[in-house]
């Protein structure tokens, strides 16, 4: 059974940085079509970056482009967000999602994953 494990989440000043992690239990690799996504309480789920199986297209939503970076190590079958230049307004909660086919393409749209981690709490304090 394919798990997504995400960590990295807390709280952390404005203008700070933090590193999320996605790791993939229960496959061989992690070289899926791989997003973050956020959502908060009562709202829906937002899409925030994007990678690609192969590691070479990355997507990024209008709200955290040049401040989001996402990367992949396969060797260590995970992936990163890393969030630098933090706001109050980045505060919720982060997920990973993974697509159901080897070397697929990184989508925004969240209904193009098949699998889900529990989440992540990231908290930006002004």
């Amino acid at each position: 059974q394919v798990q997504l494990a995400e960590s990295g989440g807390g709280t952390v000043q404005a203008g700070g940085s933090l590193r999320l992690s996605c790791t993939g239990r229960g496959r061989t690799s992690m070289s899926y079509g791989t997003g973050w996504f956020r959502q908060a309480p009562g709202k829906e789920r937002i899409f925030v970056a994007a990678i690609s199986g192969g590691g070479a297209e990355t997507l990024y939503g209008d709200s955290v482009k040049g401040r989001f970076t996402i990367t992949r190590e396969d060797a260590k079958k995970t992936v990163y967000l890393e969030m630098n230049s933090l706001k109050p307004e980045d505060t919720t909660v982060y997920y990973c999602a993974s697509r159901s086919a080897l070397y697929s393409d990184a989508s925004i749209y969240a209904h193009s994953y098949t699998y889900w981690g529990q989440g992540t709490q990231v908290t930006v304090s002004s």
